[in-house]
């Protein structure tokens, strides 16, 4: 979830990221509070598709505050939780490994990639 390389070292991309806790964890915004738990739907203005300009790495920002990643033909390559501070994400997969990255102008910028809100399509509204 969502992920590539983390912003502080390897991660998706060419290796597992960092173990540990998730810096800054949950803070209440966006977040679950198990690996699997659903909560209280969050409404929040980063919860959505992103997906980088080639197409390859898909992030889905669930508002339960679970994340699903999908890399090329690979749909839910990573998954875990993440939260929200401000402009700031921090993922924990599944595993317990952990990533961030930042919102800027409406662009994610995670562990050297470039994601974009995908636009949304008649089947994702009917969701």
């Amino acid at each position: 979830m969502l992920a590539g390389a983390i912003a502080t070292g390897a991660a998706h991309a060419g290796g597992r990221p960092q173990s540990g806790p998730a810096p800054g964890a949950p803070t209440g915004s966006a977040s679950s509070t198990g690996s699997h738990e659903a909560s209280a739907p969050v409404s929040h203005p980063y919860v959505g598709m992103w997906v980088t300009d080639d197409g390859y790495i898909r992030h889905e920002l669930r508002a339960d505050g679970r994340y699903d990643e999908a890399r090329g033909h690979r749909r839910s390559a990573y998954q875990g939780r993440y939260t929200l501070s401000g402009n700031h994400i921090d993922y924990v997969d599944d595993t317990g490994f952990t990533a961030d990255g930042e919102f800027v102008n409406g662009v994610l910028h995670h562990g050297g990639m470039v994601l974009r809100r995908a636009p949304a399509t008649p089947a994702a509204e009917a969701d």
